[in-house]
């Protein structure tokens, strides 16, 4: 969804209404067991700009998911697809 500008603060973090570009939110619902997402962009986001957030939101997840299931196993599959992401986008140099 676009939007003409986004901001966040973070007060225990110093920050006070920092312009940001994209933003992705989930939240887990126990009794539907499913995820609840907010994705939301403005829309002077530049398409390189939003495939190198995508992949770092990967990598990120990556190391949340290892970090969650202690599951290294898939860990390593997970950032095998990150590396392959990056690889096809051309992001790495």
């Amino acid at each position: 969804m676009f939007r003409e500008k986004l901001q966040w603060t973070a007060q225990d973090g110093g920050i006070d209404k920092a312009e940001a570009k994209a933003m992705m939110l989930s939240v887990w619902d126990h009794k539907a067991q499913e995820s609840l997402r907010i994705d939301l962009w403005t829309k002077d986001m530049p398409v390189d700009e939003m495939k190198v957030f995508f992949h770092q939101t990967l990598v990120a997840m990556s190391a949340t998911f290892n970090r969650a299931t202690q599951d290294e196993k898939m860990t390593a599959t997970m950032k095998d697809f990150c590396d392959y992401f990056a690889e096809k986008l051309e992001l790495k140099k």
